[in-house]
């Protein structure tokens, strides 16, 4: 039987994870993490003899194009729609002041 979660231990992990929880929420995670345990311990059950273990039930093919070299934009097509633009930059507002260190 699957090693059952006490209010000690979520208590623990709460704090681990910085986590304030009151005693409703450290009553129902008892349960509910209790359960999962429950959950696992009845799968371990199953014989799994002979069974190649798999990250998806289903084949996977990667999907994307070849690369393939071509014509760049340009400055004037990429700039074309910019609201504002310095020279061949788009212009945009400072986020940054000089006391930042960046």
């Amino acid at each position: 039987m699957a090693e059952k979660i006490d209010e000690k231990q979520v208590r623990k992990v709460a704090k681990l994870s910085r986590l304030e929880l009151t005693e409703a929420e450290v009553a129902e995670f008892t349960g509910q993490l209790s359960a999962i345990l429950g959950y696992v311990e009845k799968m371990n059950e199953l014989d799994t003899t002979g069974v190649e273990p798999l990250a998806h039930c289903l084949p996977i093919s990667n999907v994307l194009r070849e690369d393939s070299v071509k014509e760049s934009l340009g400055t004037e097509k990429a700039l074309a729609n910019a609201p504002q633009r310095d020279e061949e930059f788009f212009k945009v507002p400072k986020i940054l002041d000089d006391t930042s260190g960046a």
